[in-house]
């Protein structure tokens, strides 16, 4: 059984659902069903479409390695992207209510994927309203992440938003212990950074480099990043981690009511 692979220390496909946040009140119960509710293992290359704005879908995909990214593009064909999901997040669990998308959600790099139909999330719902409340404030999380994202194209100059976006990911690769505290392990290009940022990939590449010349960050090509002042980038990019509800005056103990 699944609570008994846990207990022994096996690995489990959904292990770092909520890691960092409120994974520690979920019960062995819990994380057995939310595990047992996985009937296929996705991997996808990268770049790859998962899921097309307006399509119908019946699944749900939860992150076991990799990152996944979401994206509107405008009649051109022109791409903004405006979320990332890495692994411990549902990227869609937010379609088992509304059954289409809005949005693109494709890979950025190799992804493995935990399918969780959307007839089993109604089980879990129905059974376990604890863990539909666990599953509900992982949406949530989302929505927080969106509001930032908006902060950031709004009050913040390139370097900023890179800087901030950079911070982000480290956070949240944190609380799921994905991060050597050096290299960034998500493989954004110049072109994705300007696309989450509102900005021109010129105008990116000359941000990156004068955030090299700073000291903060130096770019290795091919998405890769090494982190050479972090507190000096979270300064730069106005960032508090606080919306992550991780740690912080945003933190939570518990999901129940008092």
């Amino acid at each position: 059984m699944a609570n008994q692979l846990e207990q022994m220390g096996a690995k489990l496909k959904t292990e770092l659902f909520l890691k960092g946040r409120l994974r520690h009140d979920l019960s062995l119960e819990e994380k057995r069903a939310l595990e047992d509710s996985v009937v296929d293992v996705v991997t996808l290359k990268p770049r790859t479409t998962l899921v097309e704005r307006g399509e119908r879908i019946e699944n749900s995909f939860y992150i076991i390695e990799g990152t996944m990214m979401r994206h509107l593009d405008n009649q051109r064909g022109e791409r903004q992207l405006v979320g990332l999901n890495v692994v411990g997040d549902f990227v869609d669990l937010h379609g088992f209510p509304m059954k289409r998308l809005d949005h693109n959600v494709a890979s950025l790099d190799r992804v493995t994927l935990a399918k969780v139909p959307h007839k089993a999330i109604a089980e879990l719902v129905d059974r376990f309203p604890h863990l539909a409340r666990a599953m509900w404030f992982s949406t949530l999380l989302d929505a927080a992440m969106h509001r930032e994202w908006i902060f950031r194209l709004g009050r913040l100059n390139a370097e900023g938003r890179i800087a901030h976006l950079v911070s982000e990911i480290i956070e949240r690769l944190k609380f799921v212990g994905r991060y050597d505290g050096t290299n960034l392990p998500v493989p954004l290009l110049q072109r994705d950074y300007a696309e989450a940022c509102g900005i021109t990939s010129v105008h990116a590449n000359r941000s990156f480099r004068n955030l090299r010349e700073r000291g903060i960050l130096d770019p290795q090509g091919d998405g890769k990043i090494a982190i050479l002042d972090e507190r000096a980038l979270n300064k730069l990019g106005e960032f508090d981690g606080d919306y992550l509800y991780g740690d912080g005056d945003l933190a939570l103990e518990s999901l129940d009511d008092r």
